[in-house]
């Protein structure tokens, strides 16, 4: 892996003293204490603790799925903090989204469930949406898998469909929440490598949650989370 990454001065990512709570009045909780974290363009972040620690919270927040409550949370130069829905769209739009279950359209093909993340980003119309689909679903070893509906594909080929899915519209950042959780370790291996190359080559940023230490080495570095909080000096670069 070529760990020669040239950051940008601005972060893709930024949170300073970022806090978060469910609930109001007694039941009030607060999930996420005082986070600060700044992510650069082209790297892969692996987050990692046990369950219940914060890890899935934060990702939400920094994918714009929710508008942050306290402190300052900045995905690509933008404020999320008191953001309204139109500027969370706006910033869902440079973010691809890979999760464990892979939610895949089950009555669309390969190529259709991609096609239909194309169809969202294709502001102008003027794109070979099937063309682009195909190629992407190439560069993930499907060309051979076009028109086979989920219910037709592997665990493995599902996450592959979901990997282009969620890269096809060429995302500054790929949000990936335990996306080898429901493979076996060879599956899992190749779903994460083929991340790990795809985003080298588009030179995007990954975040990715896991608990599955088998898959630590690729990244750049390793943030470790407890009861919300990010615990220091548990890092690892290559």
């Amino acid at each position: 892996m070529n760990s020669t990454l040239s950051f940008a001065t601005t972060p893709v990512i930024s949170a300073q003293n970022l806090n978060h709570y469910f609930g109001d009045g007694d039941l009030r909780k607060q999930a996420l204490f005082d986070i600060n974290l700044d992510i650069h363009a082209g790297e892969i972040i692996i987050m990692t603790g046990p369950s219940g620690s914060g890890k899935t919270t934060l990702l939400t927040l920094m994918g714009g799925l929710r508008s942050s409550q306290e402190g300052s949370l900045k995905i690509l130069d933008r404020e999320i903090h008191g953001a309204d829905k139109t500027s969370l769209v706006q910033i869902r739009r440079n973010i691809g989204y890979i999760f464990q279950a892979h939610n895949l359209m089950t009555f669309l093909t390969a190529k259709q469930n991609v096609r239909m993340a194309l169809e969202l980003h294709d502001g102008d119309g003027t794109s070979d949406l099937d063309a682009s689909a195909t190629a992407m679903l190439e560069a993930v070893g499907l060309g051979h898998r076009l028109d086979y509906y989920p219910d037709s594909l592997s665990g493995g080929q599902k996450q592959r469909v979901a990997i282009a899915r969620a890269l096809v519209s060429q995302p500054k950042i790929v949000l990936a929440d335990e996306p080898t959780a429901a493979l076996d370790k060879k599956s899992g291996r190749e779903v994460v490598e083929l991340m790990q190359t795809l985003a080298k080559q588009k030179g995007c940023t990954i975040l990715l949650i896991t608990h599955d230490n088998r898959i630590l080495d690729i990244a750049d570095r390793i943030v470790y989370m407890e009861d919300g909080k990010l615990v220091p000096n548990i890092e690892s670069g290559h």
